[in-house]
C-alpha cells in the first residue's frame, strides 16, 4: 500500500510520501539507540515537564489535528477532537503517576535474608511501536505516553494511510521538548517491519491490528527473543437481560455498534438479547440505529462517516451479502449509499446463523447482529462462542447477575451497564485472539520495563547461606 493521505469523503489522494530507503532506516535506528542511552537516565521529573508540555501541545493544536484526522481516515470532526483531548488527558495522567506507578517494589528482607531487597523497574530501551488507522492519535498515545515515561524510546510505524497524523506524532514531542529522538516515525512499508524488529538495537514491540499481523510480529519476535504485546481486535458481545433499562441499553448499544464510523476493536458487535424482552429493545434498537445521520464527518450534524478505505467497505459488504445470502433478515440499513465516498450506513442484521461467515468473523464497519437467547446459560455460551475475547457488555440489575457476567465472560474487559472504553486508569487488552499483555494503568507502563530484583545483604563478612 502507498504511504498516502487518501480523502475518504471522495477517494481523492492528497499527499503521498516516499518510505524510508534502507540508509535513512538505519540512520533512525542508530539515532534511536543513542537518545536511549542517555535518555533513560533523566528523572521521573524531567520527564514529566515534557509530558506535560505535550498535552499543551494537543490542546492548542486540537482543530487543526481534528480536521487532519478526519480527512486522512474519516472519522467525525467531534469525535476526532474528542481523540485529541483523550490524548492530552493520557499525557497529564502519565505525568502525574508514573514515579509511584514504578516505584521501587519493597520486599520484606528478613524473608530473603538481606538488609534491603527490592525490585527496581527499568526501561528496555527502544520499543516499536505498529498502529492502525482506526484510532490514529490515540492508540499511538496509548503507547507512547507510558513508554516514555518510564524512560523507553519510541519508534512508530503507523498504518500507511494516515501518514501525515504519523508526522504529527514526532513533532509533537519534540515540539514538547523531549530530547532529540526519543520518539520517531518510520515511514516504511510492512514489508520493514521484520527488519526493524529483528535489529539489535530495538528491545521490543508492540502491535494493534489483524490477527496475521499480530501472528507475524508474535513469530519474529519470538524468534528473536523479544517481548510483546498485541491487540487484535474482537466481535465484543452486549448482553441484555430481562431487568436492564432497555432505553438507556438501546441508545447505548446504537452508539456502541458505530462509533469511530463502526471501525472500533472493543465496538459491541454482537448483541445477545433474553427473549422476554428481545422483541422491546430490537425496536429501540432498529430506531436508534436509523436515527443517526450518515453523511460529512466534518459537519458538526453528522453521526457517521465514511469508512477509511474502499477495500473496508467492500469487506463489510461482502459480510453483509453472505449472511443475507444465508437467510439472515436486513432490520435497517444494508444497503450501500449512492454518490461518493466509502460510505456505508448503520445497520442491524438478524437471524445469524453459525454458518455465516459474520459469525466468526469481525465486521469492522457499522453493522450489528442481534441474536435472541433463552437464559443467561445460553447468554454466556453463545457470548463465549468467538475466537475472539477482547472486551464484553452485560445489561442488567440483578446483582447475582452482574457478577456471574464478570466472573464468566471470556474477554480482557467486562462493562456492566455501560459501554466498553479505554482509560489510563484501567489496564487495557484481551485474551484468545484478541492478543495478550496489557496497555495502560500501570501494567502498561511495566510491559516494557525491566523488573529487576535487587538484593542487599550486610557489608560484612557472614555466613553464607544456599544460592537456591
Amino acid at each position: 500500500m502507498a504511504i498516502a493521505t487518501v480523502n475518504p469523503m471522495d477517494g481523492t489522494t492528497l499527499k503521498t510520501f516516499d518510505a524510508l530507503t534502507a540508509e535513512e532506516l538505519d540512520n533512525r535506528l542508530a539515532r534511536a539507540a543513542a537518545a536511549f542511552r542517555s535518555y533513560r537516565l533523566t528523572s521521573y521529573d524531567e520527564r514529566a515537564d515534557w509530558m506535560r508540555a505535550a498535552a499543551d501541545v494537543l490542546e492548542g493544536d486540537a482543530d487543526d489535528l481534528a480536521r487532519l484526522m478526519t480527512t486522512e481516515m474519516g472519522k467525525t470532526v467531534k469525535a476526532a477532537k474528542a481523540e485529541v483531548l483523550k490524548c492530552a488527558a493520557a499525557c497529564r495522567h502519565y505525568a502525574d503517576h508514573a514515579a509511584t506507578m514504578l516505584a521501587d517494589t519493597e520486599v520484606e528482607p528478613a524473608a530473603v535474608k538481606a538488609t534491603r531487597a527490592y525490585v527496581r523497574w527499568q526501561p528496555m530501551g527502544v520499543v516499536l511501536a505498529v498502529m492502525p488507522w482506526n484510532f490514529p492519535m490515540w492508540q499511538a498515545m496509548r503507547f507512547a505516553a507510558p513508554a516514555l515515561m518510564a524512560g523507553n524510546v519510541g519508534l512508530l510505524k503507523h498504518a500507511s494511510n494516515v501518514p501525515q497524523t504519523a508526522l504529527y506524532m514526532e513533532e509533537l514531542f519534540r515540539r514538547a521538548g523531549f530530547p532529540a529522538d526519543v520518539f520517531q516515525t518510520l515511514l516504511i512499508g510492512s514489508g520493514d517491519v521484520e527488519k526493524v524488529l529483528r535489529d539489535d538495537r530495538v528491545a521490543a514491540a508492540t502491535l494493534t491490528g489483524s490477527g496475521p499481523a499480530g501472528q507475524s510480529v508474535a513469530a519474529i519476535a519470538g524468534d528473536a527473543l523479544k517481548p510483546t504485546v498485541l491487540e487484535l481486535g474482537g466481535s465484543d458481545p452486549f448482553v441484555v437481560m430481562p431487568s436492564a433499562d432497555l432505553e438507556k441499553a438501546a441508545q447505548v448499544a446504537a452508539t456502541a455498534r458505530c462509533q469511530n464510523n463502526g471501525q472500533s476493536c472493543i465496538a459491541a458487535k454482537r448483541f445477545i438479547v433474553h427473549a422476554d424482552v428481545a422483541e422491546r429493545f430490537q425496536s429501540l434498537f432498529a430506531s436508534a440505529l436509523a436515527a443517526l445521520t450518515l453523511g460529512d464527518p466534518t459537519d458538526d450534524a453528522t453521526d457517521v462517516g465514511p469508512l477509511a478505505t474502499e477495500q473496508g467497505r467492500v469487506d463489510v459488504e461482502e459480510l453483509v451479502e453472505d449472511a443475507v445470502g444465508k437467510g439472515a433478515t436486513v432490520v435497517v440499513g444494508g444497503t450501500r449509499p449512492d454518490g461518493p465516498g466509502w460510505y456505508y450506513p448503520p445497520t442491524l442484521l438478524t437471524g445469524i446463523t453459525p454458518e455465516m461467515r459474520m459469525y466468526r468473523e469481525e465486521v469492522f464497519g457499522p453493522v450489528a447482529q442481534l441474536h435472541v437467547v433463552e437464559d443467561i446459560d445460553a447468554a454466556l455460551e453463545l457470548a463465549n462462542d468467538s475466537d475472539f475475547g477482547l472486551g464484553s457488555n452485560a445489561w442488567t440489575s440483578d446483582p447475582d447477575e452482574q457478577e456471574r457476567f464478570a466472573r464468566d465472560l471470556e474477554a480482557g474487559m467486562v462493562f456492566i451497564n455501560g459501554m466498553t472504553a479505554s482509560y489510563p486508569e484501567l489496564p487495557f487488552g484481551g485474551i484468545k485472539t484478541s492478543g495478550y499483555g496489557r496497555e495502560l494503568a500501570d501494567l502498561g507502563m511495566k510491559e516494557f520495563c525491566n523488573a529487576k530484583t535487587v538484593w542487599v545483604g550486610e557489608s560484612a563478612a557472614g555466613d553464607i547461606s544456599s544460592s537456591e
